[in-house]
């Protein structure tokens, strides 16, 4: 909170306090700051301090002030003449315009956490959970001397280590997914597997299909790209056939090229694929001539019979993409992807284009995690600690007074608030909490009551007190 015994003024604080929270995003291009007699309340200062601190704001450049309506954040790019311009779609629903900035809320908040308090609008699992002794074993047995020379006095083989392609392969056959090693491409992370899909198999302009709520970064990442965003609601058996169909059945050039979907424990609402939604979705697919990247990120965390559509497809138009930065090391960065033999030449061009190779050295450790069985027992150790604390989080959240919007599953929780969470994130800020509000998993960011909770990380009585009493006043 704001301190009058601190060296700096009230108002430079007040000031300094919007200027980093506009800087990192947390705060969106056109976002309404408080107005003069709610801040003042909320902070416990007088509304000539906060107009003070909103003119240095406006002095600063980072918000505007509209006649009648109160103080807004200023977007940088549509000050510079270069904001992305709408874009338009024949028929209904239309293609969305997405802004880029929203969606690095929660990355940057990775980065540059409120507090030391465990932060429930994380995507990651505390770093507690993902400590092991088989890491550093692995990473001592391939970096010997002579291993270590090998590994990084020369480039590594383009399409990943072969050993660790290899063990993907088999650790694929387990989920029924037919790959063999040369049908896999390592990437630095899953989202770089996502982006090598892109590039290669959409031009700017192209209509692709997205979950929604989904997660933020794709929408940012494909409107980058200068991709038309077309949304399709995420139902608790899969996404929805109709709004699909009708993209589908648009007139040429705005038909669909790729269907962006998370099978298996979505983010953010937990659900999961049904078989007969599955098979629906790939005869659109085939019937319409659509490629469909299948996001299976969390798949350490699901059972191995869940329905993948790369499973029922056999790669035909699906691409398959996982990582291990969520369960194992999210620094390592190692991703891949799995696509037929007639495509994986042309991502595996991309993929040159854009990085040349990956590092070997990493990549060999996470082969020998998995053929020892290490990463198999550290997910089974990590399910099960999960397992508890979703429990704790759903009884907290329900005694907190809030509703699930879906059934609990997985890392998420997607809850109900009862309140305007874009408002309430800005609220819990200040009490040093970051929660992701339900409109960044929206392509428009339309206001929700909903947000999404890591169960890992909301399992803190603490938050919960404090989410009822900033809520309550809200």
């Amino acid at each position: 909170m704001l301190t009058r015994t601190s060296s700096q003024s009230l108002t430079g604080q007040l000031a300094d306090r919007f200027a980093e929270r506009i800087r990192n995003r947390l705060l969106a291009p056109g976002a309404r700051l408080p107005s003069v007699r709610e801040c003042a309340r909320q902070q416990g200062v007088s509304p000539h301090t906060v107009v003070a601190a909103y003119d240095q704001l406006l002095a600063q450049g980072l918000v505007e002030a509209r006649r009648q309506k109160g103080f807004y954040v200023r977007d940088a790019a549509a000050v510079n003449g270069t904001a992305a311009t709408s874009m338009s779609f024949v028929s209904q629903p239309a293609a969305v315009p997405v802004v880029a900035a929203d969606a690095s809320t929660l990355i940057r908040g990775m980065f540059h956490r409120p507090s030391d308090k465990p932060q429930p609008g994380m995507g990651v699992f505390p770093p507690d959970w993902l400590e092991s002794t088989f890491m550093p074993a692995a990473l001592r047995r391939v970096t010997g001397a002579k291993s270590l020379q090998e590994f990084s006095l020369q480039y590594g083989e383009p399409a990943g280590d072969g050993g660790l392609r290899r063990s993907l392969s088999t650790k694929l056959a387990r989920i029924n997914v037919p790959a063999g090693p040369d049908q896999i491409v390592t990437t630095v992370g899953a989202t770089h597997a996502l982006d090598i899909v892109s590039r290669t198999l959409l031009r700017p302009g192209d209509p692709v299909m997205v979950e929604e709520p989904g997660w933020a970064l794709e929408f940012a990442r494909l409107e980058a790209l200068g991709m038309r965003i077309l949304p399709v609601p995420r139902n608790a058996d899969g996404p929805d056939l109709e709004v699909m169909a009708r993209y589908c059945n648009a007139g040429e050039g705005h038909r669909p090229k790729l269907f962006v979907s998370v099978s298996v424990l979505h983010n953010p609402t937990g659900y999961s694929l049904s078989p007969g939604s599955a098979h629906r979705v790939l005869q659109l697919a085939n019937q319409h001539d659509f490629h469909i990247v299948e996001d299976d990120t969390y798949s350490h965390l699901a059972p191995e019979h869940a329905t993948r559509l790369s499973s029922l497809d056999g790669l035909q138009r699906t691409v398959y993409v996982s990582g291990f930065a969520k369960i194992l090391a999210p620094n390592w960065r190692i991703g891949f992807l799995a696509a037929s033999p007639d495509m994986v030449g042309r991502f595996l061009e991309t993929k040159l284009i854009t990085t040349l190779t990956t590092p070997s050295l990493f990549e060999r450790a996470l082969a020998w995690c998995i053929d020892q069985g290490q990463l198999r027992r550290h997910a089974e150790r990590i399910r099960l600690r999960l397992d508890g604390a979703r429990g704790r989080t759903v009884k907290l959240a329900l005694g907190a007074g809030c509703t699930l919007a879906a059934e609990p599953a997985g890392l998420f929780g997607w809850v109900d608030t009862g309140v305007d969470t874009d408002a309430l994130t800005q609220r819990m800020l200040d009490e040093g909490y970051l929660i992701a509000p339900g409109s960044l998993f929206h392509a428009r960011r339309p206001p929700t009551t909903l947000m999404r909770i890591n169960f890992a990380t909301g399992q803190d009585a603490a938050f919960w007190k404090v989410f009822a009493r900033v809520r309550d006043q809200l």
